[in-house]
């Protein structure tokens, strides 16, 4: 290898350990955070309740002609002109899947932001982890960990992206291939990457069956450019530098191209089936949280689709 190349390849560990080293200082406040947030939503978080063998009645609802009259709730149906079916709830635990982009670009955080992309998805992660395990569903990290059902689920979680080398912290969508028909997969990113490969990445376990759920993360910054005068932008990922004179003269041009990026994935998600939520780290966590509880608990209707 030549100088060079070993130069590079010591500055690029080094950042990655001080990467880990800032993380492993941000989860345990973000956990906290996550179990607070997590409260205020679960008052209204049932799980993937939908019709099943289990022993736990869900609803009533009106007998359908072609069913068989030994499900018929005869009490219930005495006291009205309609007969009832008595709907007991499925209790097999499901699978959601958890993801968050923790590459170099979720680490921004203008002075219009609360906090850091990361710290927001991090809270975001652990309060998803926290929810679905109290609602008895298993969970799991693409290509990192396998399914678990357990209460201290988020621990679980918050100790991998501790620890947990296997954890790539330069990738903004994992390794897919591992992610089965009929489960969820919740994605946490900033998605300002090609559209074209994400969409290229998640197709083929859209088109297995697996539901999917896209969190945007931005910055305020990232959305309003409340830039003047002579600024300097440096890409986090590749270290690429942009001088802008006068960076005003430019701003139509990126916020056009900036909601017009964010458009496109929404638009090609959507006709996948999967949901899109868009989170300013402005707003509270628990607007993101409430919006991906509905698509998950089939709450959230194509109504209720568009970018929040």
């Amino acid at each position: 290898m030549s100088p060079i190349g070993q130069i590079s390849k010591i500055a690029d560990q080094t950042d990655t350990l001080a990467r880990g080293r800032l993380r492993a200082a941000l989860i345990p406040d973000c956990l906290v955070e996550a179990r607070r947030v997590a409260n205020i939503v679960s008052a209204g978080w049932h799980g993937r309740r939908k019709r099943g063998t289990g022993d736990n009645f869900w609803q009533f609802r009106q007998f359908t002609q072609g069913e068989s009259v030994a499900n018929i709730d005869w009490r219930k149906s005495a006291r009205d002109d309609q007969l009832y079916v008595r709907d007991k709830e499925w209790e097999t635990a499901h699978t959601v899947w958890l993801w968050a982009d923790l590459s170099p670009s979720m680490q921004f955080q203008s002075e219009l932001g609360d906090v850091s992309k990361e710290s927001r998805s991090l809270v975001i992660l652990f309060a998803l982890a926290e929810i679905l395990s109290r609602s008895g569903e298993r969970i799991g990290i693409p290509g990192v960990m396998d399914p678990i059902l357990a209460r201290n689920g988020a621990e679980r979680l918050a100790q991998i992206l501790a620890h947990d080398r296997k954890y790539n912290d330069k990738q903004s969508i994992p390794d897919l291939s591992n992610v089965k028909r009929l489960s969820d997969i919740v994605i946490i990113s900033d998605f300002l990457g090609d559209g074209e490969e994400i969409i290229s990445q998640v197709t083929p376990i859209a088109q297995r069956g697996t539901r999917g759920h896209l969190i945007e993360v931005s910055d305020p910054a990232e959305e309003t450019f409340p830039y003047t005068g002579r600024i300097e932008f440096r890409d986090p990922e590749t270290n690429a530098r942009l001088v802008a004179g006068k960076a005003s003269t430019i701003a139509e041009d990126y916020t056009n191209a900036y909601k017009n990026r964010r458009v496109a994935l929404s638009d090609e998600i959507r006709r996948m089936g999967w949901s899109y939520t868009h989170h300013r780290t402005d707003r509270a966590a628990s607007e993101a949280l409430a919006s991906v509880h509905g698509f998950l608990t089939g709450l959230g209707g194509s109504q209720n689709r568009g970018a929040i």
